[in-house]
């Protein structure tokens, strides 16, 4: 079994004592710790763990996060899967969304960085379960892009005067002090360089990085060349929600910008995407652990 060979090829850790030596219990599917005879079973340190939906289910699941750049609702792969019920499908979709932010916040972004807010239409839940979503609340989400300027030659073959490498998306909670500052010390490096516009809301960055570069905007266009890889992640990732999930209540939004950010991220994988995606599940449970559903 492939789950089985993911985990060996991980590492399988006795919850009890912490050893690393096991033997394979062919009768009870389990491996049994060689030091003080705890067993684990394939499903245990996973994102799998409290799930009794088939290992099929969520295999066809990583398969439709990671195989297209679009997503999918939980409302079409339960009709794929051919579930009768729909609550356990949204919360497997919600956990595999909880591991591909939980590994994006391993890392930071670093050098150059742009640095900007955007606004998503996001109702409350009980206005998104009554189809309420346009014109209902904005959401702030604090958008940060690792990008560069290429030499006056390639511009043409960026289409902007920057290269892009990564991107991490946060939202901002309301009535919290310095939520800017403190989403943004959780980003980025703190050698960085940070471009922004003049903004008030980053007169504090100077305080966690080690260069911010603030330059006044007064229209669009301005806000477009001194930011561009900001504002089109975040036209990009409106579109996505918009066209497959439609209404993203303010407390799942999260869920979906982390499979966006993740995804961008990792733009070039390829099919490798699939496998590298399935590894991260195997090895992460103690951020997803609290939704029993399924």
């Amino acid at each position: 079994m492939k789950v089985r060979k993911l985990r060996e090829a991980e590492g399988v850790v006795c919850k009890k004592c912490g050893h690393t030596a096991h033997y394979w219990k062919k009768d009870k599917q389990m491996w049994e710790c060689k030091a003080c005879g705890y067993r684990t079973s394939l499903r245990a340190g996973t994102v799998m763990e409290h799930s009794n939906l088939p290992f099929k289910y969520w295999f066809t699941a990583i398969a439709y996060l990671s195989n297209t750049k679009k997503s999918i609702s939980a409302l079409e792969l339960q009709r794929q899967l051919g579930h009768k019920r729909y609550e356990p499908i949204w919360a497997m979709l919600k956990k595999l969304r909880t591991v591909m932010g939980y590994r994006d916040s391993k890392y930071e972004l670093q050098d150059e960085i742009e640095l900007d807010e955007g606004f998503f239409e996001a109702p409350s839940s009980a206005d998104a379960n009554q189809g309420y979503g346009v014109g209902g609340d904005k959401v702030k989400v604090l958008v940060a892009v690792e990008s560069k300027y290429v030499p006056d030659e390639e511009v043409l073959k960026h289409k902007k005067p920057k290269a892009v490498r990564y991107l991490k998306m946060k939202v901002i909670e309301k009535g919290v002090d310095n939520q800017v500052i403190k989403k943004a010390n959780t980003l980025i490096d703190p050698q960085a360089k940070v471009i922004t516009d003049g903004s008030k809301s980053y007169k504090k960055l100077p305080d966690i990085i080690k260069e911010h570069i603030s330059i006044q905007c007064f229209n669009r266009e301005d806000t477009s060349d001194v930011l561009p890889w900001v504002h089109t992640a975040i036209s990009n990732a409106k579109r996505l929600l918009l066209g497959i999930h439609h209404n993203v209540s303010k407390q799942y939004l999260q869920y979906y910008l982390d499979e966006f950010c993740y995804k961008f991220n990792r733009r070039y994988f390829g099919d490798r995407l699939f496998d590298r995606m399935l590894i991260a599940s195997m090895s992460t449970t103690s951020v997803v652990n609290r939704y029993k559903y399924g």
